[in-house]
């Protein structure tokens, strides 16, 4: 299934006890339907306050309701927040998170003075000086394949091969299985900054993320925006490899999953 949703009224994707989760809450609405106990696996586990144009997540289901009623059915039962956009079969072997082949993200920066209430879950809100052409010019030094040890969040209890909003491809899902830690490189195939009226945009494009890896590349866009940094040193410290050389972690509500491809 395809779906989309409002992060800002749920702890996250993933399940929790006593809290509000969109996985939870889809699991819910499914058993209601089909009369089991369904958990769906998503593309990957998206942080609370963090949106979703297009999450794709997989169940398995002896239910004979067709893919189409269930579309209705659980967009009947399920919060105005969380949408169903589509269901139809899949393989056997599919799965959303394991076969994903590559996910797009957008960050959305508000940068005029006062922030339409309508907008505030939705943005950052940044109405301060920086450098836009700075900020475009630091994006661009992320493409390609690095070692993202420094935009990762550090979290004990979370590996580093969990993403922010996706869960990393086939490829290390098999590291996985195999018993090996997977290392913290990902491929970006495109990075990039664009002014839309009073927002600006990030727009990024790759084949795995770690967790809070967008957020912490933001936060770090911001400084060379801002002249803290210089352009340059986005390469010095995708090179150092520690997450302290890095900048702050951006807020959620900005942060969109866009894609997921297959």
């Amino acid at each position: 299934m395809t779906l989309s949703y409002d992060g800002s009224g749920f702890s996250g994707w993933q399940v929790q006890p006593d809290a509000a989760t969109v996985q939870g809450t889809l699991a819910s609405a499914i058993g209601r339907i089909t009369g089991e106990k369904v958990l769906p696996q998503g593309s990957g586990r998206t942080d609370a306050g963090v949106h979703a144009l297009a999450q794709v997540a997989t169940f398995v289901t002896g239910c004979s309701v067709p893919t189409a009623n269930f579309v209705k059915a659980l967009n009947d039962i399920l919060p105005a927040a969380i949408r169903v956009l589509e269901v139809t079969e899949a393989p056997a072997d599919f799965h959303a998170r394991h076969s994903a082949r590559a996910k797009t993200y957008r960050y959305r920066i508000f940068r005029d003075s006062i922030c339409p209430p309508f907008l505030a879950r939705y943005v950052w809100h940044f109405p301060y000086p920086l450098d836009e052409d700075a900020m475009t010019q630091a994006a661009g030094l992320v493409v390609g394949e690095h070692d993202f040890t420094s935009f990762a969040a550090v979290d004990p209890e979370r590996s580093s091969a969990v993403e922010e909003a996706s869960q990393e491809c086939e490829e290390v899902s098999q590291e996985n299985v195999r018993g090996k830690e997977p290392e913290n490189v990902r491929r970006i195939s495109s990075s990039t900054w664009e002014r839309q009226d009073e927002e600006f945009v990030y727009t990024v494009r790759g084949s795995g993320f770690l967790h809070h890896m967008v957020r912490n590349l933001v936060g770090t866009f911001i400084l060379v925006g801002k002249g803290t940094l210089q352009v340059a040193d986005v390469t010095r410290i995708l090179e150092a490899r520690n997450r302290s050389a890095a900048g702050a972690t951006a807020p959620a509500s900005g942060l969109f999953l866009v894609s997921v491809e297959y």
